[in-house]
């Protein structure tokens, strides 16, 4: 099944909501902190747990839905997820006490895990050499959220209450659903591999247990696995931390604060397309060139960091612009680290490898804001982003540069099966013709 390239976009920009939607459900959940906390007569560690329990929710379910999407048709699966969410946002919207509340809010993370599934029908609308751009426009969808979250939060609470903004949100994500159940196509795996091209009829490869344990034989993913848990490092300290150090440490006022972080988030917004593009342009030169281009955004971005962070803090107008060039560059690895993946992996076990990514991704994440908070209680918030963010980027640059080493004989494993794949379906029409 071959589509036209403005049916590719329409999924893209299907998919493209369902990730704004998620995203800002999920960082909503900070302007509305202060009622929530109200309503239920709860404390800040029980309001913590409510996060919490969402993280680990979505953790768990990373290798299950990794294997439905691998295993079953992934437009529906991902239509199921969106009802899902939306559902269960929706109880949240209802919940008559915390102990329910923080039940429905952790069950959200249900759907937190379904991103690997969407990325690997996405790679079969779109080859490897528009992938990466593919993926960095999607992955504005963290930032953007970020920004809707915000606004849905401050002024619509204001208006129609937490509960109103939860069954606005809970109603969208179920009317997705159903858009993406009858309007998203199911792409054959494997589709959009150049060898693929000329095919007509694919055979249908489905998910199975040795082909999943070969992911694990690839060097190129066990390395990329590794550098996932230390790379959500910088990403996870700043998210949560770094509002607190413009305030507390640097003096900033409110209104600073959030001009400066709403200039930094837009012009990192930017940095996911722009490493995409930047990526899949030096794949086509060298199949090493997405790795070289992550490898230079992570350095980049500690040396931008580091002087960042030594400005002084009577020199805001300095230290924003600085803040907001450091934030370009924070994003280039991400498109690059999912386009890798899928470079290596055949197309049945992708939301599976993507699924272990993230899962090894998740841990890190959870372990980041703890240790800056460690950091800080015994020195500062600064020299907490200094140890942590420098250091993981910087190690992230070696793991990227050793995969590297080792890449090219991965992708051409993957071509090779796949030019096998194409010759064995041909042969059966050419024998159906006969």
């Amino acid at each position: 099944m071959k589509t036209s390239s403005k049916y590719r976009w329409f999924v893209v920009a299907v998919f493209f909501i369902f990730m704004l939607l998620h995203q800002s459900d999920k960082l909503l959940i900070g302007p509305l902190t202060t009622q929530i906390m109200e309503t239920f007569q709860i404390t800040k560690t029980q309001m913590g747990a409510v996060s919490t329990g969402a993280l680990i929710v979505g953790a768990i379910c990373y290798p299950l839905w990794g294997y439905l999407y691998d295993r079953y048709a992934r437009a529906k699966i991902l239509a199921l997820a969106s009802f899902i969410w939306g559902a269960t946002t929706w109880l949240n919207a209802i919940a008559p006490n915390f102990a329910s509340f923080l039940i429905t809010r952790s069950s959200t993370g249900i759907d937190d895990s379904s991103y690997p599934g969407l990325y690997s029908l996405i790679s079969d609308y779109f080859g490897p050499r528009m992938r990466g751009k593919v993926y960095g426009l999607l992955q504005l969808t963290g930032p953007l959220g970020y920004l809707v979250g915000m606004i849905l939060g401050l002024v619509l609470s204001g208006i129609i209450g937490w509960r109103g903004v939860f069954y606005i949100t809970g109603s969208l994500g179920v009317l997705l659903s159903i858009v993406i159940y009858f309007r998203v196509k199911e792409a054959p795996r494997g589709q959009a591999e150049p060898e693929m091209a000329d095919v007509e009829h694919i055979t249908v490869y489905k998910f199975n247990w040795e082909t999943a344990k070969g992911l694990l034989q690839k060097r190129s993913l066990r390395l990329l696995f590794i550098q996932g848990f230390f790379g959500v490092f910088p990403w996870n300290a700043i998210t949560y931390w770094f509002f607190n150090y413009l305030e507390t440490e640097r003096g900033y006022s409110g209104n600073t604060v959030l001009i400066m972080m709403a200039v930094a988030v837009l012009v990192l917004a930017a940095g996911y397309p722009l490493g995409g593009a930047l990526g899949d342009h030096f794949f086509g030169r060298n199949h090493r060139g997405r790795l070289f281009v992550a490898s230079i955004g992570v350095i980049t971005g500690a040396i931008l960091l580091w002087i960042t962070l030594s400005i002084p803090n009577e020199n805001q107008l300095l230290f924003g612009l600085m803040l907001a060039l450091t934030s370009l560059f924070i994003p280039i690895a991400a498109p690059n680290v999912i386009s890798t993946v899928y470079d290596v992996t055949l197309p049945e076990v992708r939301s599976t490898a993507l699924s272990i990514q993230y899962f090894i991704e998740s841990a890190g994440a959870a372990l980041s804001p703890l240790m800056v908070g460690f950091i800080a209680d015994r020195a500062s918030l600064k020299s907490a982003f200094l140890i942590i963010c420098i250091s993981t980027w910087v190690l992230c640059a070696i793991f990227f540069l050793f995969t590297a080493r080792v890449l090219p004989r991965d992708i051409q494993s993957l071509r090779s099966e796949m030019q096998h794949r194409a010759d064995m379906d041909r042969s059966s029409k050419a024998e159906a013709v006969l």
